[in-house]
């Protein structure tokens, strides 16, 4: 097996690491799946997508570090907040997870 070598320079690895860490929970990746296909959403739609086992505090805690951290965007139509994939380049995780083999 051939590999690559690459080198990234500290910005991007720091770039990187930082959004890993943003998004590494199955949580946060259940809104990412769900926001894939629909956007935009409120807390109360996400946590209905995801199941039974949502908490709406819980879910708002993901929501607020996703948002905090450029993942997603948010607008607030009266009282509620709807939430919108930043980037969609995000969303490639899942086709690295798709072709690993690793988990």
């Amino acid at each position: 097996m051939k590999t690559t070598k690459r080198k990234f320079d500290a910005a991007k690895l720091e770039g990187v690491a930082k959004l890993l860490k943003t998004i590494a929970h199955p949580v946060k990746l259940e809104i990412l799946e769900v926001l894939e296909s629909e956007e935009p959403l409120d807390v109360s739609t996400i946590c209905a997508r995801i199941g039974a086992s949502c908490e709406i505090s819980m879910m708002s805690h993901h929501l607020a570090k996703l948002k905090d951290n450029g993942v997603l965007v948010s607008e607030k139509r009266g009282k509620q907040v709807f939430y919108s994939i930043a980037d969609r380049q995000v969303l490639k995780i899942f086709d690295c997870m798709e072709s690993c083999d690793l988990v």
